[in-house]
């Protein structure tokens, strides 16, 4: 397995326009990645709402609870 010190050796041995074309693999790779956990989650939350896990709010409500829950100190 390489390292990630070997790896950033072996793009930079890479000429300039394979290195730019392999950002945009990665970076197209991320984003479908974060669009499957985004689906995912939005998925587990769906069902948790129709089960009776999570009350439907207004955004208002939804507002004063995320400030009340950022103004909480954090317990470790």
């Amino acid at each position: 397995m390489n390292t990630f010190e070997q790896i950033l050796d072996l793009v930079n041995e890479l000429p300039l326009d394979q290195q730019e074309i392999l950002i945009e693999i990665i970076q197209h790779r991320i984003a479908q990645i974060r669009r499957q956990e985004l689906a995912l989650t939005s998925h587990s939350a769906l069902a948790e709402f129709k089960m009776g896990g999570l009350k439907a709010q207004t955004a208002a409500e939804a507002i004063i609870e995320l400030r009340a829950y950022l103004n909480t100190p954090e317990v470790e």
